[in-house]
């Protein structure tokens, strides 16, 4: 891989796919992998309501909440609220979402690999309103 700059204009934004998210979700691809490197970073901003469906990462996830005030849960843990400057370190194979608050936007970083047989994430199904409507923690 050589030394290069990934100017603005090559990033695309586009909605995110409605099997995988609720609500509006936009998704910029900062960088896509090139051998050897396995690391995709995408910047992802969520309209109020908009979230993840479950999921989880082969090798881990970290987000990088830049604006907005988001929410994150852990599969059997609290709704826990996520704000600008925030980092969420997330383990391989944690199932978890998360997505913006129900009246707020939220755009965050979201940096992850692929494992050595290529995959990064197993989606799941959506999260049901009851649970993305907890008070968090």
């Amino acid at each position: 891989m050589k030394p290069r700059i990934v100017r603005a204009s090559e990033s695309k934004t586009k909605i995110a796919p409605d099997d995988l998210f609720v609500g509006q979700v936009l998704q910029d691809q900062v960088f896509v992998p090139e051998d050897p490197s396995r690391l995709r970073v995408t910047r992802v901003t969520f309209t109020p309501g908009g979230r993840t469906n479950w999921h989880a990462h082969a090798v881990g996830q970290i987000l990088y909440v830049l604006s907005g005030v988001g929410r994150y849960q852990l599969e059997g843990g609290p709704v826990e609220e996520i704000r600008p400057g925030d980092t969420v370190v997330i383990p391989p194979n944690a199932r978890h979402w998360h997505g913006a608050a129900p009246d707020q936007m939220m755009c965050h970083l979201a940096l992850s690999e692929s494992d050595d047989q290529g995959n990064a994430t197993d989606w799941q199904e959506p999260v049901a309103d009851g649970d993305y409507t907890q008070a968090p923690a």
